[in-house]
């Protein structure tokens, strides 16, 4: 039986955590958020917003009962991190004191957004949970997704707070004016300005924001069954950056030029996620093909 009724979604006013926050109202959850800022896409969900700052001691403004949090908020942007290593130790910092925040209130359940990134750049482009491998690190990014989910499993065996784990693959969709690979495609598309692909045989598994969400929901729905455990919550397959920018540049109408270059410094270059445990135990079915996703931009 599901007891949980009572969310708390950090990083609430972001991409995934402002669609979640709505899904979850739309079923039925009480939903409370807690941001940095305040949400620009739906400013109806202001009224259940926390402002605050996970690297402080905010999360002491959260009042009321919390059934099970689900962790999104993070720096997310690989290359970013790697610049500025500083922005993955603030991402283990913040998970730190949201998981520590649920161990002094008897908070016994998470939900953490980690990443594809825990796989590296393995000779295998399918990834299955199992192969996560510290060793094949890339990045600062990488580095925070797998202190976090180290943290994650201690806290379960010290203080018995169950998990579950989601590992992400670049979700695109609506809410999303970063600088990110879809985002900044459009912009500069829309311009009709160059746009660089770095990687001329870059593999990823694109995910639509619908299909994410929904996974996470699928975790939250199933959460007594499948504790302590780790999915792959993606479309399952796999698509050439090249390929996707000329779908989008067709789409659009664009005069764009695609310019290719190497490989950014510390970028997985070839994943497709197995889905196969997530579909069986989550009864995860992702809905959106890349066409279709590309046409709802």
């Amino acid at each position: 039986m599901n007891k949980i009724k009572n969310i708390l979604i950090t990083g609430s006013s972001g991409t995934i955590g402002t669609r979640l926050f709505e899904k979850l109202l739309e079923k039925g959850y009480r939903v409370k958020g807690f941001d940095r800022k305040k949400n620009k896409w739906n400013p109806a969900l202001n009224k259940l917003t926390i402002i605050g700052d996970l690297l402080k001691k905010d999360l002491k403004k959260v009042q009321g009962g919390t059934d099970l949090i689900i962790h999104l908020a993070a720096n997310p942007r690989v290359h970013e991190l790697v610049k500025k290593p500083e922005q993955a130790l603030e991402n283990v910092i913040s998970l730190y004191n949201t998981i520590n925040f649920a161990r002094k209130n008897n908070i016994k359940k998470i939900i953490f957004s980690s990443s594809r990134e825990v796989y590296g750049n393995r000779e295998k482009i399918v990834s299955r949970e199992a192969d996560a491998n510290f060793s094949l690190c890339e990045s600062p990014y990488s580095a925070s997704k797998i202190s976090g989910e180290a943290f994650i499993i201690s806290f379960l065996k010290c203080y018995g707070i169950k998990y579950i784990i989601c590992r992400l693959s670049n979700v695109y969709g609506m809410y999303d004016e970063s600088e990110r690979f879809f985002p900044l495609l459009f912009k500069k598309m829309k311009k009709n300005q160059p746009v660089n692909i770095y990687g001329k045989d870059k593999i990823l598994d694109f995910t639509y924001i619908d299909d994410c969400v929904d996974g996470i929901i699928k975790c939250v729905v199933n959460f007594e069954k499948n504790k302590n455990n780790v999915f792959n919550i993606s479309s399952g397959s796999g698509q050439k950056l090249t390929h996707v920018a000329q779908l989008l540049k067709k789409e659009m109408g664009s005069n764009s030029r695609i310019i290719i270059k190497k490989s950014l410094t510390g970028e997985v270059k070839k994943f497709i996620a197995d889905i196969s445990k997530a579909e069986k135990l989550l009864a995860y079915e992702p809905q959106w093909k890349i066409d279709d996703g590309i046409k709802s931009l």
